[in-house]
């Protein structure tokens, strides 16, 4: 029977894997479909992939309250990894500013109207927002890489 530590471990895995998987099904799949359905306009296709990331924002939340309580117990444990240190702080600061800042700002813009999402600030948010959730990716798939390698490879 495995142990809580083994429990743990496994649980904090699947969080990241789950979570890298949904930016990548996010990015890779469901955007270009809402973006080429040729039965919507521009507009209303930003309004659907606009609500299907205001929806996964709680998730990415989860994924960084798991992040915060899983890595601040092995720093306290002095099982402290400066790859695992900066991989959790670049995915807490992608997960705040696309959660806090480029997805309200976005539904805002949106709720402005159409003109308000031809603009160039718009353009300019929406690339970062996008830059921002590439940067998640990499956050995600970096400290799960190695925190699989941590936990497999333990110290003896």
């Amino acid at each position: 029977m495995p142990n809580g530590r083994f429990t743990a471990d496994v649980v904090y895995l699947l969080v990241l894997g789950a979570t890298l998987g949904a930016v990548l099904v996010l990015g890779i799949f469901t955007a270009p479909v809402v973006f080429h359905a040729p039965m919507l306009e521009r507009y209303d296709q930003g309004v659907i992939m606009a609500e299907i990331f205001r929806r996964f924002t709680y998730w990415l939340y989860l994924s960084m309250a798991a992040v915060v309580l899983y890595e601040g117990y092995q720093f306290k444990l002095f099982k402290r990894d400066s790859v695992s240190i900066l991989a959790s702080l670049s995915l807490l600061g992608t997960v705040l500013l696309f959660n806090a800042v480029y997805t309200p700002r976005i539904l805002q813009m949106q709720q402005e109207g159409v003109d308000a999402t031809q603009s160039e600030a718009f353009a300019n948010i929406h690339a970062a927002s996008e830059f921002d959730f590439k940067l998640l990716a990499i956050a995600l798939l970096v400290l799960f890489v190695r925190r699989y390698y941590v936990i497999t490879h333990p110290k003896r």
